[in-house]
């Protein structure tokens, strides 16, 4: 396998390039009779959009969706579902000086000894733009999962370098480009940025994510973690470092009495385990965050080789992020909403037949 899929029986697989004439994916398993249609793509989409703000890439893709199969009279058929968006902005021109070099914190090393080839255009495969496509079949696992179970996913920006919220309404979040939680901060977050980008330099960020509404159950002891399996889907976005399920690494200093989330009949007193024990759901949030690092295509010269083995002088030219993370967050969702999906289904084939379980706590 090339590694192109995720998911076992709702499956993902996205294909396309940054600087192709398209990208795309194939969803399969996504139960029939879900009512779908492309304008319903177009919020989350928008929400991952560059040139949506002076804060981002200032590529202004048109990010139209088209629904090529799997799709009859608005409703899903659950057959192979394939969706398909043009690229629209590319400007290739900005990668030819960079064409023969392997630039600093970026997989084009890492490419051409895998593959002995590689796309130099604004990074190929490897590039942000391919989340697009998770985001749009995320779009679909979002409302199943909402419609079956009254699942909801959404996450924020929960750090921008050594900027944290000093308070949080989640109302906040959708009213500013950086899906920051207290709004009376965002200024304060637009003047570092553009002292940021006046830099020539980029900073990281941590995005947090919480779905809300999953029963408990779901997910596989040993290799089918419902965390091991969110852990790699939110590892396998672009520039993610790190990810926490839960306290995550707070847990290094916690106290065994302090970290149990200990039960009454009228609910849980905590959630440090972020809503999973065991590797399966346990009807609390489930809450997940990542940490990205700051983008690797700056302007501030760097030291590298090109293909003849020289050491060259790097200076990344183009339209880029001077943080990530800024628009990390529908990303993340995504890719937790997918994990979700996917568990739902197989919770459902193997245990289906089990019926209510008591106790259960609220």
């Amino acid at each position: 396998m090339s590694s192109n899929s995720t998911g076992k029986l709702f499956t993902v697989t996205t294909f396309g390039e940054s600087h192709g004439p398209a990208i795309g994916c194939v969803i399969d398993g996504c139960p029939p009779g879900l009512p779908i249609a492309p304008e319903e793509f177009r919020t989350d989409l928008e929400r991952r959009a560059t040139g949506r703000s002076r804060h981002t890439s200032q590529r202004r893709e048109e990010d139209e969706v088209e629904i090529l199969s799997g799709v009859y009279e608005g409703r899903t058929t659950g057959t192979p579902m394939a969706l398909l968006i043009r690229n629209t902005d590319q400007r290739s021109k900005d990668y030819n000086d960079i064409a023969q070099t392997f630039r600093p914190g970026h997989a084009d090393y890492t490419y051409w000894h895998k593959y002995g080839i590689r796309d130099p255009r604004g990074g190929g495969r490897s590039s942000a733009r391919e989340t697009t496509m998770r985001v749009a079949a995320a779009v679909v696992a979002k409302k199943w999962l909402a419609e079956r179970y009254g699942v909801r996913v959404r996450g924020y920006l929960a750090q921008l370098g050594d900027v944290v919220p000093a308070g949080f309404d989640w109302n906040a979040i959708e009213q500013n480009p950086f899906f920051w939680p207290h709004e009376a901060q965002v200024p304060e977050l637009e003047k570092y940025m553009d002292a940021l980008r006046k830099s020539g330099d980029s900073v990281g960020a941590r995005v947090n994510v919480e779905a809300d509404g999953v029963p408990p159950g779901w997910g596989e002891p040993i290799y089918g973690k419902l965390d091991g399996d969110l852990a790699s889907a939110l590892m396998s976005i672009n520039a993610v470092k790190g990810v926490e399920i839960g306290d995550g690494f707070a847990a290094v200093t916690q106290h065994g009495s302090q970290h149990c989330d200990e039960m009454h009949m009228d609910g849980f007193t905590s959630n440090h385990a972020g809503g999973i024990l065991g590797g399966i759901s346990t009807g609390q949030v489930v809450r997940a965050s990542i940490a990205l690092k700051p983008t690797s295509s700056i302007l501030i010269p760097g030291h590298s080789v090109n293909l003849a083995g020289e050491s060259v002088e790097v200076v990344t030219k183009g339209r880029h992020d001077p943080c990530v993370g800024i628009r990390a967050t529908p990303i993340a969702e995504a890719m937790v909403a997918l994990v979700l999906m996917d568990h739902a289904l197989r919770h459902r084939a193997q245990c289906g037949d089990v019926g209510e379980i008591k106790p259960r706590i609220p």
